[in-house]
C-alpha cells in the first residue's frame, strides 16, 4: 500500500504531484491511501511518502514516461472538487486520473459514477462558497484605539474558507475585518490578507448596534403574498439560520404571512391620488397662460 500524506485539506499541488508521481509509476488507485497533515499511522502501514507542492524539488517524472496530456478542464474540476470535505475526494480524483489515461473522452460520460460523484463535489463547493458569501454578517467592535473592526462568524460545509478571500477582499476592501469559522480564520486589515487558526463562536461578538435597524429593515420589505416556504429554505437552510441577526424574526413572519395576506386582501380598495398636470395655453393674444387639466 502506497500511503501520500498531504499538507492541508486543501493541498492541491501536493495532490497534484503525488498523482503525478504515482501515475507515472503505474500505481493502480486501489494502492493508494490518502492521508492530510498529521493523521497517525498504524503498526502494519509503511512511512508514507510526503506529496511536494509544484514549487518544491520534486520534478515531474510523468512527462519522461508517457505522453499522457490531463485535461484542462479535469485540472479545474480538481480544483474546485478537492474543497469538499468528503475524505475519499483525493482517492476519486486520483481514479479519475488513472481512467483518463485509458478513456481520454471520460468526463463526457455523465452518467459515468465517478465522473458524476465529481460534479456533484464541484456543485456542493460552488453551492457553499454562494452560501457564505451571501450568509456572512458583519459586527462592529471598537478597538482599544478608538477604529472600527468588523467581525463575522461563518460555519461552512466545506474547505471554502481561502477561496472566498477574493470576494471579500474585493467587497470590502475599506474595511478593517475578520472571519472567523471553526476550522480557519482570515483577517483583513485593508491592505494584507492574513489567515489563522479555526476559532469558537463565542470568539465572535453577540451583537451590535445596528442589528436592530436591520431586523427592521428586514420586517418592512417582506412580503407575505410571495412568501413560498419550501424555496425560502431552499435559498436560506435552517443550518445558517442561527448566525443571521434577522433569523428570531423568520418563524414570527412565516406564521403571521397568512393572517397579514387575508388582511390585505379584506381591506376597502383605495382610490389612487388624482394628479393635476399644468400644461401652457396661448391667449389669443400669443401671450402664455397656465390652465390646470384633471
Amino acid at each position: 500500500m502506497h500511503i501520500v500524506r498531504l499538507a492541508t485539506e486543501t493541498d492541491f499541488e501536493g495532490w497534484r504531484t503525488a498523482a503525478r508521481q504515482l501515475l507515472s509509476q503505474r500505481v493502480p488507485p486501489e494502492q493508494v491511501e490518502w492521508r492530510v497533515g498529521e493523521e497517525s499511522l498504524s503498526l502494519f502501514d509503511s512511512e508514507p511518502m510526503l506529496a511536494q507542492s509544484a514549487s518544491g524539488q520534486a520534478r515531474d517524472p510523468v512527462q519522461a514516461v508517457t505522453e499522457f496530456k490531463v485535461p484542462r478542464e479535469f485540472v479545474e474540476l480538481c480544483r474546485k472538487a478537492i474543497l469538499h470535505s468528503d475524505p475519499a475526494r483525493f482517492a476519486l480524483l486520483y481514479r479519475l486520473l488513472w481512467r483518463l489515461k485509458e478513456l481520454p473522452k471520460l468526463l463526457h460520460i455523465a452518467f459515468d459514477p465517478d465522473v458524476a460523484r465529481l460534479h456533484s463535489l464541484v456543485k456542493a463547493v460552488r453551492r457553499d462558497l454562494h452560501k457564505m458569501k451571501a450568509f456572512v454578517r458583519f459586527r462592529e467592535i471598537e478597538m482599544e484605539n478608538g477604529e472600527s473592526e468588523f467581525i463575522a462568524w461563518f460555519e461552512p460545509s466545506h474547505h471554502i474558507v481561502e477561496a472566498s478571500a477574493p470576494f471579500f477582499t474585493g467587497r470590502f476592501t475599506n474595511m478593517r475585518w475578520s472571519i472567523l469559522t471553526p476550522e480557519r480564520c482570515m483577517h483583513w486589515d485593508g491592505k494584507t490578507l492574513t489567515f489563522s487558526p479555526g476559532a469558537s463562536k463565542a470568539d465572535a461578538p453577540r451583537e451590535d448596534s445596528g442589528e436592530e435597524l436591520w431586523r427592521a429593515y428586514y420586517r418592512s420589505i417582506f412580503n407575505p403574498a410571495r412568501l413560498k416556504v419550501s424555496a425560502m429554505q431552499s435559498q436560506m437552510p435552517k443550518k445558517y439560520w442561527r448566525n443571521l441577526p434577522e433569523a428570531p424574526l423568520i418563524a414570527e413572519l412565516i406564521a403571521s404571512a397568512t393572517q397579514r395576506m387575508d388582511t390585505m386582501i379584506a381591506a376597502e380598495p383605495t382610490q389612487p391620488r388624482r394628479k393635476i398636470v399644468k400644461y401652457v395655453a396661448k391667449k389669443a393674444d400669443g401671450m402664455p397662460s397656465e390652465q390646470n387639466m384633471d
